[in-house]
C-alpha cells in the first residue's frame, strides 16, 4: 500500500495502437485512486475503490489477449467496475509492480466489502492525517467519503461546527461522536426504537425481541439473533457498558445493513430442493451474451458472459460463423457487429462457468459453419472444455425424466436442433441436420432449409460431434419461441392452463423476436406465468440513466443496469444463492394441475391474501442525471407487483417538495395477492 501511495508509471491500454503511459496513485484515504498523464501532467480520471468489483491478473480482456505476444501475462491486469463503467486495462514495468498493485486492490476491496458500520466509525484514528488526535473538516470529508456518505459540503459544514464545542476548528472524541449522531439522526427511525422502549432511550434485549418478531417476522433463534446484532450494530461505547442493550445509533445502523433488508435472510443462500427435474425450475437465461451493445452495429466481447455468468446465469447464447484461417467466429449475423473467436468464448466459459454456481450451464449453440469449421467447434469445445463437457446421458440409457440440477453439477450442456431418436444416439452416428438460429428470419433461415430439402448433408466426423454433443436436445425436449411477437403464433398466456402442463414436463425457451434490434428485452413476467422455464435476455452496457422515466425505455441493458425487465431477473434469481435455479412454486410441477394464470379462481389456492407495505423514508438520495445545478429533487416512491394479470397494480407515495437529503413519506400501501407464490413487488424511487 505504502508503494501504491507513492505512485507507479503503467500502461493504460484500449486496444492494441493506443497504449499510453499514465501515473496511477493511491490516495491518503486509501479509499481513493487517480490517474494522470504522463505528458500533459493533469489529472485524467479518478475512481473509488468501493467502484471495483474485482481485477484479474494476466490476459484476461480482448485488448490484452491481443497484446499476449508483446507483454508477458505477469505484467498484465485488469480492473473490473461494477455496472456500466468499463474496465480498466493495465500493463506495470515489471511482473513484482503488477502483483504491488494487484494485492494491495484487493486487500483494500475485501477491507471495503467487509468493514461493517462499526468497522467504519473505528475508522476515526485513521483518518487523522497528521496524528495530532483531531480532525478538521477536511479529514472529515475524507472520512465521510469512506463511509459512503455523499452529501452537500455546506451543509456537512454547518454540523461540523456545531459539534465543535471548543470552537477550535476540529472535532476530538466526544465531538465526532456528536457530529456523526447529527449526520445521521433520524426521526422517523427513533419514533419506530420509542414505541419499542420502555424509557425510550435503549432496547433491552427483550425488546429488541419484541421488535424482531413482530416487525421483522423473525421466528426461530431470535434471543441469538438479538445478541449477534447488538454485538456487530452497536457503536455506542454507553451501549457497551450495558450488555445486552441497544441505543438509537446502533438501532439505525442495524435497519440500514443487509440484517435489515426485507428480502429474508435464509433465502439468500441455497435453500431449495435441486434434486427435481430441470422443468420444475425457472433458470437464470441470456440472449445474444456476447453482445455489449445494439444488434446491428455493437461490440461483441467476452465480457458480456463473463458477467453473466458472475451475476449466476446459467443459459448462454453462441452465434457461430464462418472465420478467417479455419477459426470459427462469434457474432451477430449479417450485421456490423464485432467478431470474437470461438475459442475465446470457450475458453472463458471453462474458467467461469461455475465460479458463481456449482449447477449445469446451457450453451445454446447457433451453428452456421461450414463442415470444417464444425470439425473445428468441436475439437474445440471437447479440448477445452473436457470432463465439464456433458456428452451422454448420465446413466448411458434414455431416461423417463430429465435430470436435475443436482445430477448435472459441474456439467456443461450443449443445446442444438437435429434430427432422430435419442435411441439413435445412443447406438451410434446418424443423420444431422444443418442447424437453424431460433431467431433467423428471411433469406439466412431459408438457405439453411434449402439445404436440407435438397439433401446436403455434413460429412461424418462432423456428424459424430453433433450427435454427441448434442445429444440433450432430444433429451430435454425444447420448445422455441419469439416471445411477445404476434406474428410467430398463439400468445402464451391465452394457452393457459395447457402450456403450464406442457412446461411442468418439458422446456421452453423464449427468446425476443429478431425484429428487436436495439436489444430490448421483453417482460419476463408473462412467460414465468405459464411454466416457462428460459426467458432470454439482451445484455449489453449501455442504458438508461437510472432517472429515466417508467415504464421501460427500448434501450439496451447489462446486469448492472436499471430497468423493469432485468430488475424482474434479478428480483427472481437473487434468491436461492443466486445459483441461476428457482424452484417453480408446486401447481406449476404437477403435469395434472388444474391452474391456469388467466384464472387464479380456476384452482384450489389459498385464496387471496393482503399484502402490506409500510414506505417510511428516505436518505441521501442522487439528485436526477442531467440536473441543473443546483436543483433540487422531488421524490415519491412507486411500488408495483408484476405476477398473474389479476395481481399486477402499482401504488405511488405522494412526493415531498424540495427534499432528497431525508424525504419522510409515512404512507401505508395495501394489495391483494391471488398468487403470491408468483408476485414480484418492485420498488422504484
Amino acid at each position: 500500500l505504502e508503494q501504491m501511495q507513492q505512485g507507479t508509471l503503467m500502461r493504460k491500454v484500449k486496444s492494441k495502437s493506443w497504449k499510453k503511459q499514465r501515473y496511477f496513485k493511491l490516495q491518503d484515504d486509501c479509499m481513493t485512486i487517480w490517474y494522470q498523464s504522463k505528458r500533459m501532467g493533469k489529472i485524467e480520471s479518478a475512481f473509488s475503490i468501493s467502484d471495483v468489483e474485482t481485477v484479474r491478473e494476466g490476459h484476461q480482456s480482448e485488448v490484452l489477449q491481443s497484446l499476449a505476444e508483446e507483454f508477458p501475462p505477469e505484467r498484465c491486469f485488469t480492473i473490473v467496475f461494477y455496472g456500466r463503467r468499463g474496465n480498466l486495462d493495465l500493463i506495470a514495468s515489471s511482473a513484482e509492480e503488477a502483483q504491488c498493485w494487484v494485492q494491495g486492490l484487493r486487500q483494500l476491496i475485501e477491507v471495503a466489502t467487509s468493514m461493517d458500520q462499526r468497522e467504519k466509525i473505528d475508522q476515526y484514528p485513521f483518518s487523522d492525517k497528521n496524528k495530532d488526535g483531531r480532525m478538521n473538516f477536511k479529514e472529515v470529508q475524507r472520512l465521510l467519503k469512506m463511509m459512503n456518505v455523499d452529501m452537500n459540503e455546506d451543509h456537512a459544514l454547518r454540523l461540523f461546527q456545531a459539534a465543535d464545542k471548543s470552537e477550535s476548528g476540529t472535532l476530538e472524541g466526544e465531538e465526532f461522536v456528536l457530529f456523526y449522531k447529527a449526520l445521521t439522526q433520524r426521526e422517523e427511525v427513533l419514533s419506530l426504537f420509542q414505541d419499542f422502549s420502555e424509557d425510550g432511550k435503549k432496547l433491552t434485549l427483550l425488546e429488541l425481541v419484541d421488535f424482531l418478531r413482530q416487525e421483522q417476522l423473525e421466528d426461530e433463534g431470535t434471543e441469538e439473533l438479538a445478541m449477534e446484532l447488538i454485538d456487530k450494530y452497536e457503536p455506542s461505547e454507553t451501549g457497551e457498558s450495558q450488555p445486552g442493550h441497544r441505543l438509537a445509533d446502533g438501532f439505525l445502523m442495524y435497519l440500514c445493513s443487509p440484517e435489515g433488508s426485507i428480502f429474508n435472510p435464509r433465502h439468500r443462500a441455497l435453500w431449495q430442493d435441486m434434486n427435481q427435474p430441470l422443468c420444475h425450475y425457472f433458470i437464470s437465461s441470456s440472449h445474444n451474451t456476447y453482445l455489449i451493445e445494439d444488434q446491428i452495429r455493437g461490440q461483441s466481447s467476452i465480457e458480456g458472459y463473463i458477467r453473466a455468468l458472475k451475476r449466476g446465469c446459467r443459459c448462454l447464447e453462441v452465434d457461430c460463423w464462418d472465420g478467417p484461417n479455419g477459426e470459427p467466429m462469434v457474432y451477430h449475423g449479417h450485421t456490423f457487429t464485432s467478431k470474437i473467436p470461438f475459442r475465446e468464448v470457450v475458453s472463458t466459459l471453462g474458467k467461469y462457468a461455475f465460479k458463481t454456481s456449482d449447477y449445469p450451464v446451457i450453451l445454446s449453440l447457433e451453428n452456421h459453419c461450414s463442415m470444417e469449421q464444425q470439425e473445428v467447434l468441436a475439437q474445440q469445445l471437447k479440448a477445452i472444455l473436457g470432463e465439464q463437457l456433458l456428452t451422454a446421458t448420465t446413466d448411458g440409457h434414455v431416461p423417463t425424466q430429465l435430470p436435475s440440477p443436482e445430477e448435472l453439477k459441474h456439467k456443461i450442456l450443449v443445446k442444438g436442433k437435429k434430427i432422430g431418436r435419442l435411441e439413435d444416439t445412443l447406438d451410434g452416428p446418424g443423420d444431422e441436420a444443418p442447424e437453424v438460429s431460433d431467431d433467423d428470419n428471411g433469406a439466412e433461415a431459408e438457405e439453411e432449409r434449402r439445404r436440407v430439402k435438397v439433401g446436403e448433408r455434413r460429412s461424418s466426423g462432423a456428424v459424430s460431434w453433433v450427435l454427441a454433443l448434442v445429444v440433450n436436445s432430444t433429451w430435454c425436449g425444447w420448445l422455441c419461441w419469439p416471445g411477445n411477437d404476434p406474428t410467430s403464433g398463439p400468445h402464451a398466456p391465452s394457452l393457459g392452463n395447457e402450456f403450464v402442463r406442457h412446461n411442468a414436463w418439458q422446456l421452453t425457451r423464449i427468446y425476443p423476436s429478431g425484429m428487436r434490434t436495439d436489444s430490448s428485452n421483453y417482460s419476463p413476467q408473462e412467460m414465468w406465468n405459464v411454466g416457462c422455464q428460459i426467458g432470454w435476455f439482451s445484455l449489453p452496457s449501455r442504458a438508461r440513466s437510472p432517472s429515466c422515466p417508467e415504464p421501460f425505455p427500448k434501450k439496451a441493458l447489462n446486469f448492472q443496469t436499471a430497468g423493469t425487465e432485468m430488475d424482474l431477473c434479478d428480483g427472481l434469481f437473487s434468491q436461492n444463492g443466486r445459483c441461476g435455479y428457482v424452484l417453480k412454486p408446486p401447481f406449476m410441477r404437477d403435469e395434472e394441475t388444474v391452474f391456469n394464470p388467466s384464472d387464479p379462481g380456476s384452482w384450489e389456492g389459498p385464496g387471496p391474501i393482503t399484502l402490506t407495505i409500510q414506505v417510511i423514508s428516505g436518505q441521501q438520495l442522487p439528485k436526477v442525471a442531467n440536473s441543473k445545478d443546483g436543483a433540487v429533487i422531488d421524490p415519491l416512491v412507486r411500488v408495483e407487483i408484476h405476477g398473474v394479470p389479476a395481481d399486477q397494480a402499482h401504488q405511488e407515495t405522494k412526493y415531498i417538495e424540495n427534499n432528497g437529503f431525508n424525504p419522510r413519506w409515512d404512507e401505508t400501501l395495501q394489495f391483494q395477492l391471488h398468487v403470491p407464490e408468483l408476485a414480484l413487488v418492485r420498488f422504484v424511487v
